[in-house]
């Protein structure tokens, strides 16, 4: 990480580290709880490498949702560039996110790293995300991505009916 201020966000869950690597690291896990509830993404390119290229689409698909982003003039649909900066197989991943949709502000650069710690037959994963431009957008963003985790049983039990 780099030396902005950060926040962290710890999840434990039941199974093998494959499976969670697996959500983050390949399109069809990434689309499967990417985005916070009532938004949905899909992903245009995923290369799983240092200086490879993440790139999906986010889109508000609930209308409450839509009805918000309109409101703050915000697209319903954008376009969301990262890039790989750090991995370490079934361990660690590093994503700096380009954040270029907020009205007004200049894109800049938001870097998570996300760590997965074996706990017995439970995988603590620790988030590690750089604070945003302004405390509203860093809480925004943490509302978000708690809203996205509720995403992930769903997802890795739906990954564990297709093994």
């Amino acid at each position: 990480m780099t030396n902005k201020p950060v926040v962290r966000v710890e999840r434990q869950y039941e199974g093998p580290v494959d499976d969670l690597w697996w959500l983050w690291t390949t399109k069809e896990g990434f689309e499967s709880w990417w985005g916070p509830e009532g938004f949905r993404v899909a992903v245009h390119k995923l290369d799983l490498r240092v200086g490879g290229d993440l790139i999906y689409d986010m889109i508000a698909a609930d209308p409450a949702q839509i009805a918000w982003m309109k409101q703050n003039n915000m697209p319903v649909s954008h376009g969301t560039r990262g890039k790989f900066v750090e991995i370490a197989p079934l361990q660690r991943l590093g994503i700096n996110h380009t954040i270029d949709f907020i009205p007004g502000l200049k894109p800049y650069e938001n870097r998570m790293l996300v760590e997965f710690v074996p706990e017995g037959k439970n995988i603590n994963m620790v988030v590690t995300i750089e604070e945003h431009s302004s405390p509203e957008w860093t809480q925004r963003a943490l509302e978000g991505f708690g809203s996205q985790l509720t995403k992930v049983p769903a997802a890795l039990a739906a990954r564990r009916g297709r093994k």
